[in-house]
């Protein structure tokens, strides 16, 4: 027989050593008791007030009111990560920007010493003048090896280079902006801080050395030349360096070379050549970098022939072929006035007119 403990027929065959062992791996610790959703009511709460033998517990809220508190505190942190990293833009604001200096320009006239020379083929101009070796058109701007500084990448500098580049070709060989017809192509280069002083110039030109139109770009009077020839010669170089520590400065030094013909001019009217050096400089903070937007600072132009009485101002006056510059400089100019580069004019050399 078995013992007081065990069934009547005795411990099964090939049991796991009785009742207890079977549940022996099942442990119940007491934070799994208190956890326990049902809870066996007392004798005496049966007793005194007919309850039933297991009651329901109240959930736990503590738990989920922290995980609720960490919520809100991960969702105000996100938040006010956003609203600084908004405050702390990368390229600063409008207001954090340094201010765009003006542009200070100098237009000067060339004389031709004697009458202009002419010829009906204006590739025989081109041949038998300094032109002859100059590129047509954007080709003549080549770029120069790229290399970083010590504050601005390589990309950076060949960002400065293509954009100054893309200036000069919109500024000094768009048709639409030589024949005073557009300013826009240029215009939309132009830093921001800079507009209003290159607006108030073309609608309100001045020899004063800030506000000539022919300071920003290569703009010929239509009612006296137009183009004789779209493919304009150029050539020159350009050089990049850093100004300072926050600013890349490009030196751009380029001759343009235009063949003209009187306006309204038939094609056998003889046509002549006019050119205008430009030496310019630009400027370009991290904010004009990312815009692809310049600041132009200095304009040194040289353009001719021209005659000296003439205003060159607002627009470029060429004498065309056949004729002579006439005596005398601009009227009414005051030598101690340092604003008005007018009065400055220069004599065309005789080697820098073609060979007729």
């Amino acid at each position: 027989m078995g013992g007081p403990g065990d069934p009547p027929e005795g411990t099964p065959e090939g049991g796991p050593g009785g009742a207890e062992d079977e549940y022996r791996s099942v442990v119940f610790d007491e934070s799994f008791v208190r956890a326990a959703r049902l809870q066996e009511s007392s004798a005496a709460e049966r007793m005194a007030y007919h309850a039933p033998a297991v009651r329901r517990r109240p959930p736990l809220h503590r738990g989920l009111a922290r995980q609720a508190v960490l919520l809100v505190l991960l969702i105000a942190l996100a938040f006010g990560t956003a609203i600084y990293m908004g405050v702390r833009h990368p390229y600063g604001s409008a207001q954090a920007r340094r201010t765009a200096e003006a542009l200070r320009m100098t237009v000067i006239p060339l004389a031709p010493q004697g009458r202009v020379p002419g010829a009906a083929d204006v590739e025989r101009l081109f041949a038998r003048s300094p032109a002859a070796h100059f590129e047509t058109g954007a080709e003549g701007i080549p770029l120069p090896p790229s290399r970083s500084t010590a504050h601005f990448s390589d990309s950076q500098v060949v960002t400065a280079l293509t954009t100054v580049k893309d200036y000069l070709v919109r500024s000094s060989l768009d048709p639409d902006v030589l024949a005073g017809r557009e300013v826009r192509p240029a215009r939309t280069l132009v830093d921001s801080g800079q507009l209003e002083q290159f607006d108030r110039s073309f609608g309100h030109p001045a020899a004063d050395g800030r506000h000539a139109p022919t300071g920003w770009v290569v703009r010929i009077d239509p009612a006296r030349a137009r183009l004789a020839d779209d493919r304009v010669r150029v050539f020159g170089t350009l050089k990049a360096g850093e100004a300072d520590a926050a600013t890349l400065e490009v030196f751009a030094d380029h001759t343009f070379v235009y063949a003209l013909r009187p306006a309204g001019a038939a094609s056998d009217v003889p046509a002549s050549l006019f050119t205008v050096r430009r030496e310019l400089t630009f400027r370009f903070d991290r904010d004009d970098l990312r815009t692809r937007q310049v600041q132009l600072i200095t304009a040194y132009v040289q353009a001719g022939p021209l005659a000296c009485a003439e205003d060159a101002s607002a627009y470029l006056r060429p004498l065309l072929a056949g004729q002579t510059a006439r005596t005398g400089g601009p009227a009414g100019t005051d030598p101690y006035d340092t604003d008005s580069p007018a009065a400055l004019c220069g004599t065309l050399a005789a080697g820098a007119q073609p060979k007729v």
